[in-house]
Order: C-alpha cells, then sequence, then structure tokens
C-alpha cells in the first residue's frame, strides 16, 4: 500500500536522540571506511549498484533511475533497491563500513537519516568537490534550494514539498471550518474527541502541524521549540484537553476521518492527494489552513556511504545530475504523493506522465497553486531542535495519550 508520504522519512524520528546520542568518535571504523581514491568522470567498467530506500523516496524517482540505466548501460549495468525504516539506516551503514565491505553505493534518505549518518561521519563529501558535476543544481527552486543548504555538504536534494500543516476534513460534519487557532480550538472544545493529530515524531502530518504552529500563534521564535515556543506549549495543552487519542501513525488518522472517527486531522498535500487517490479517504474531503499560515517544507536526499568505491561515486554522480533534468523531476509527481514533488524550477504538471496527470486532475486541490504563490515556505526545525520538540511534546502533551 502506497499510503506513506512520510511514515518511512519520520516514523523513527522519536528515535534519533537516541542515533545521535550514541555518536561514534570520528577515528571508529564505521567512520574511516572511506579511502575510495579519485573519483573518476566515468567508471573504469559498468558498475552494479545498490540503492538502499529509508524515505519512501523509490515512489517518485525509481523511474527516473531506471531510464538513466535504460540509457547509460556503459555507466550502471545494474540496479538493485531494497527499503528500510529510517532508524535501521545508520547501523545497517556502519556495519558494513565497519567490515569493510560497502555494497550499498546509494542511499535515499530524508532529513533525520542524512543528518543522523552526517554526525557519525558515515557520508562522502559529495560538496563542493564534486559541484562541477552537479550543474543542474543551480535550477533548484528557492524553497527548494533552502533545503538543500539543510544538506550541508553531505547530501543532494531529489525531491522537494511544501507539506503543509493543512486540515483535511469532511464537509457534510464541518460545514464551516475553523478559519483560525481560536477558532480550531473552539471545534475542538465543542466536539471532544474530533479533532485529531498523530503523535508528531511519528507522523509528517503530525510534525508539521507541530512546527507550523508557532507562525500561526506568533510566537517568540518559531525555531525554537524550548525557549521560543511558549504560546504553542500553551495551545497543544489546552487542545489536548478535548483529544481522547494521539494515533501512532498518520494512516491511522485517515482511517478515523473517513470511518467518521474524527471530522478534522491535520495532513499535508501528499496525505491529502494520496490516500483519496487511494480510495483510503473519500474523494470529497476538503483541507483548509489557519490564519497565518507559513507552509513548513521537506525534501528527500541523495547520499553515498563512505567506502563506496570511486567507481561506484562516479556512477552515482552522473545519476543525480540525471534525475535533476526537467525531464525527469516531472516524474516526480507521482501519485501526489509528495505533492508537487519536482526539486528544480519550471516543471510543471503538464510534463508529467499521463498517469500523474490522471491522478492530479481528479485529486489535485486547484487552491493549491495559489496557496504554495502567496505563503510563506519555512525549513523545518534542525534535528537536534526537532528531537527536543518530540521529546517535550511526549513528556508533556500527549505522550499517555498514544494509543498502544
Amino acid at each position: 500500500m502506497r499510503l506513506n508520504p512520510r511514515t518511512t522519512v519520520v516514523a523513527s524520528s522519536a528515535l534519533l536522540a537516541g542515533l545521535l546520542a550514541g555518536c561514534g568518535a570520528p577515528s571508529s571504523p564505521a567512520a574511516q571506511a572511506g579511502g575510495s581514491g579519485e573519483v573518476p568522470q566515468k567508471p573504469s567498467k559498468p558498475v552494479t549498484l545498490n540503492v538502499l530506500d529509508v524515505a519512501g523516496n523509490l515512489q517518485l524517482t525509481q523511474g527516473m533511475i531506471d531510464d538513466f540505466v535504460k540509457q547509460h548501460p556503459d555507466v550502471i549495468s545494474r540496479v538493485t533497491y531494497s527499503k528500510a525504516p529510517a532508524p535501521d539506516l545508520v547501523g545497517k551503514i556502519k556495519a558494513q563500513q565497519g567490515a569493510g565491505r560497502v555494497d550499498i553505493g546509494l542511499v535515499l534518505t530524508g532529513t533525520d537519516g542524512l543528518s543522523a549518518g552526517a554526525e557519525q561521519g558515515l557520508w562522502e563529501q559529495i560538496l563542493p568537490k564534486h559541484k562541477d558535476r552537479l550543474s543542474n543544481m543551480d535550477t533548484y527552486q528557492e524553497p527548494a534550494a533552502k533545503m538543500q543548504e539543510l544538506a550541508g555538504d553531505y547530501g543532494v536534494e531529489v525531491t522537494y514539498y511544501p507539506s503543509g500543516p493543512l486540515l483535511e476534513y469532511m464537509p457534510d460534519k464541518v460545514p464551516n471550518p475553523p478559519k483560525s487557532a481560536e477558532e480550531l480550538l473552539a471545534y475542538a472544545k465543542a466536539n471532544p474527541g474530533k479533532v485529531e493529530y498523530a503523535r508528531p515524531a511519528n507522523s509528517g502530518p503530525g510534525r508539521t502541524f507541530l512546527m507550523g504552529l508557532p507562525y500561526v500563534l506568533g510566537d517568540k521564535d518559531p525555531k525554537d521549540p524550548i525557549k521560543g515556543w511558549d504560546k504553542t506549549w500553551a495551545y497543544l495543552k489546552e487542545l489536548g484537553q478535548y483529544i481522547n487519542t494521539y494515533q501512532t501513525g498518520t494512516t491511522a488518522t485517515m482511517k478515523d476521518l473517513a470511518n467518521g472517527t474524527v471530522n478534522i486531522v491535520a495532513t499535508t498535500t501528499g496525505w491529502d492527494i494520496n490516500p483519496r487517490a487511494l480510495g483510503t479517504v473519500p474523494e470529497s474531503a476538503k483541507v483548509s489552513t489557519l490564519k497565518g499560515f507559513h507552509w513548513v517544507t521537506d525534501a528527500h536526499y541523495a547520499v553515498i556511504p563512505k567506502g563506496a568505491s570511486a567507481d561506484q561515486q562516479a556512477a552515482v554522480l552522473q545519476l543525480v545530475q540525471f534525475m535533476l533534468t526537467k525531464e525527469q523531476q516531472a516524474k516526480a509527481y507521482d501519485d501526489g504523493y509528495f505533492y508537487p514533488g519536482p526539486a528544480v524550477e519550471g516543471v510543471d504538471i503538464s510534463m508529467a506522465p499521463k498517469k500523474s496527470q490522471d491522478t492530479i486532475a481528479k485529486f489535485g486541490r486547484p487552491e493549491y497553486d495559489a496557496l504554495i504563490k502567496d505563503n510563506p515556505k519555512e525549513v523545518p526545525l534542525d534535528n537536534k531542535s526537532m528531537v527536543a520538540a518530540f521529546d517535550k511534546w511526549d513528556r508533556e502533551i500527549g505522550g499517555s495519550k498514544v494509543k498502544k
């Protein structure tokens, strides 16, 4: 089932504190597994490329990779794909590096896995030394370029979306949706148990709602959840009085919306479009924003583990440059899973495969174009701040009410 726009990317972010706390010293075998020599412009012979996806990104990019292999058999002879939960990433890569046998040449990850691996020195430094081979990075749209900054020198952004936070509701149950944070709170108070968002550490919409509220509420410092979110934490505590249970993931909230258990849930563009396309949520569901709304953006990245051979690295650099062409980026529209999806400028839905065009025509929102164009776009919290926010939420807001 494809209903997971942020499940694999975020489901483990609650464990990220543990990953960061366990960071090995730079002298550890895992951190020292590089030494693969000068990277040639082209592999000496076609390589087998093993791709590990911990972000659900292959739903957007596998078609791009397969096209490259077809068009460039002299670079990549064969590609294999595997998937893993984000919390398994660091251990998996460190084990290979410690054994001196790295067979994964490319990892596709969200900000969580990228940062956790960078903290432990697991990734090859791609930039700036290989920037001349990645000239298509110069075509990033502006908010995507800001997300690229989060990658530092160790990852290359391959897909982007504005994300949320949005509210999704059934119009027959909620004919007049809340238009402000105050109205949402009043609705929750008048309708106990009918507003829902999932535990932020396990849910893209949950954490986007959490990170978006400081902008909506005009908090002191939206980038500092500990010292700058006084209004946000007070609001969440009050809202929590009228929430019976916090689901452990987004899929459960969508099912609750569909079956009438709740009337309003937190969502994002992808979690709005894709579940309706799949039939998990009725097509008639609507979305809205709150007064003072800012987008909190999101992205996926390509990283190369230290220990990958020079030939593998050469192949990956050519592949990523290819993935950032407009023609290939158009495939990122997919079935609305990471809507819109393209990280580069000038890629519209008319360039996407017909299946994507048909899905977006039926399940997309005409209002999204204006919402994306007319509202500010903010990068998410850095990982240390995000972990601090998750921990505070678990301790003080909803940890005791998360559904077991």
